[in-house]
Parts: structure tokens; sequence; C-alpha cells
């Protein structure tokens, strides 16, 4: 082989450049020079702009699976709290609704409280306080039952009101509670005394209607609507003056004849829920409507 052809350089593993430490100082030393080069003419904003430019649809690749687990996550967080918000108003507004109703419950008997107090201090009898319980299971009759009975004291015959009128009268008497009959029962009647005229009459019930009926009234007798009946206490069971029913309508059956003439009672008959009951004048039995009994 030529001498010529033989390459004498030395072989790569032997051959000797720069060290590591010159190498560190040569990089140091130009990355502070592109540092202050950088600082004073601001060479490398386009290179950095283009670099960011080229990476930004990676980072939007590499950012895209962690944006969705944190879409689930917050969906499902939301959807848990939007449902733990609505079970929460719905627990408020339940809880406001029976406050509701237990302040209008309150505010009712306040009410017949403060009106059936005015009107004891008025009566001159012995009266005993009682709250009605339910009304009578019975459709064809207007009665319900209180939460006083013998053992208080309560009597059969007992006249019966809430702070805005005669209720009706106690019928029947047993160890804890009583049965009252309602005015507007077909059973019932009652003495009134129109105040405007001195008039006297009696009151019958009429269940349909929920009124009271004046009847054989003279079709020229002295009524207009709005007169107020009172208990007249010819019966010797009801308190003279207590109010019973104001005149709703009065109807003329021809000239000879006689006047039909419907009464509004002034008790609130469906909603009294405070009550007073009245001792007896003479301690006597209920006045019967005989004629509705035999219808």
């Amino acid at each position: 082989m030529p001498k010529a052809t033989l390459d004498r350089r030395a072989p790569p593993l032997f051959r000797q450049g720069l060290t590591p430490l010159s190498k560190l100082l040569l990089l140091g030393a130009l990355s502070v020079l592109l540092m202050v080069v950088d600082t004073r003419l601001q060479l490398g904003a386009p290179v950095r702009a283009a670099v960011a430019t080229a990476l930004t649809p990676l980072q939007w690749l590499a950012l895209a699976p962690i944006r969705a687990l944190q879409s689930g996550s917050g969906y499902f967080g939301s959807l848990q709290e939007a449902q733990q918000e609505a079970h929460a108003a719905r627990t408020e507004l339940t809880r406001q609704v029976q406050r509701a109703a237990q302040v209008e419950h309150l505010g009712q008997e306040n009410r017949e409280l403060r009106a059936l107090l005015g009107m004891r201090e008025r009566l001159k009898v012995q009266a005993h306080g009682a709250e009605a319980l339910y009304d009578s299971a019975d459709p064809y009759t207007r009665k319900l039952v209180i939460d006083r009975g013998e053992a208080q004291g309560i009597k059969p015959g007992s006249p019966v009101m809430d702070g805005y009128g005669v209720l009706g009268q106690v019928t029947r008497v047993y160890p804890l509670v009583s049965e009252v009959t309602l005015l507007t029962d077909r059973d019932q009647a009652i003495p009134v005394l129109n105040t405007r005229t001195g008039q006297r009459s009696v009151a019958y019930g009429q269940p349909r209607l929920g009124l009271l009926e004046l009847r054989f009234v003279a079709a020229s007798a002295d009524l207009e609507v709005g007169d107020l009946l009172t208990t007249s206490g010819v019966d010797g069971i009801y308190p003279p003056g207590l109010p019973v029913a104001r005149i709703h309508s009065v109807t003329h059956q021809g000239e000879g004849g006689f006047a039909r003439v419907l009464c509004q009672p002034m008790a609130r008959t469906e909603h009294s829920l405070q009550l007073l009951v009245l001792e007896p004048l003479a301690g006597g039995k209920p006045l019967r409507n005989t004629e509705g009994s035999k219808r």
C-alpha cells in the first residue's frame, strides 16, 4: 500500500478539544451576551413570537384532555350543587309554607279569642271556652264536636256561640266531648227579635242553603234586607240580645200570602275554631224544628 494513502492523523479517541469547564464558560458568556443584546436591542422578541405561534396548536392539543376532564368534573360538580340547592330550596319552601299556615292559624285563633273575650265581657251568664274538633260525619245534618263534655260541666241545651254570633246548641253530651247542632240544621229553631222594629219571630235552619228562614211572616210585615236579628230570650234558653243573623232576602208571595225571608247567620258556621258554651237560662232542652223533623 503506498504511503501516501495512509491517514497519519491521531485516532478520534485521542483527539483533544475544549475541556468541559471551557465549554461551560463559553456557553455561559454566550448566554449572558444574548440576554444583554435581547434586553438592549429586543432582538429575541420576533423569535419568541414565532416559536410561541408554532407551539400554540401543540399546547392546545396537550391541554385538551385536561380541559375536557375539568369541564366534565365541573359539569357533574355543578349538577350536584344545583341538586343540593334545589333540595335546600324545597325544604325551605316547605318550612315557609308550614310557618305561614301556622301564622295564619294562630292569627285566626287570636282574632277569634279577642272576639270571644269581648263577647264574654258583655255576657252576664257563665260561659266555658271550647274548641271545635271536627264536623259530624253525617252529611244530612249540620253538627260539630267540641272538646268539652260532662267532665267540664257542659249541659245539654247549652247555647254555643263564636265571636260573631250564636252558632248553635249542645244536643248531646259525652264525658269528654259534646255534640253541637248548628242553627242551619233542619231540626233547629231559635226565637229571634228584629232590633229595628221589635218584631219577634222564629228562625228555622235551611241546611241546603246554609241560611235561616223566618216562616209564616205576613207579606205586609216591616222587614228590610240587612235588619239585625238577635235572640229574644222568650224560650228561657238563649240569653236575650245575642246576635243571630241578618236578613238576606225578602220574597213576597202575593198580596195576601206570606213572605219568604232568608237570613244569613252572623256566626261563621263553617270556619269557627274557638267557641263559648253558655249556661242555659232555664236549663231547658233544645228548641226543635218539628216541621223539619217530619220532613
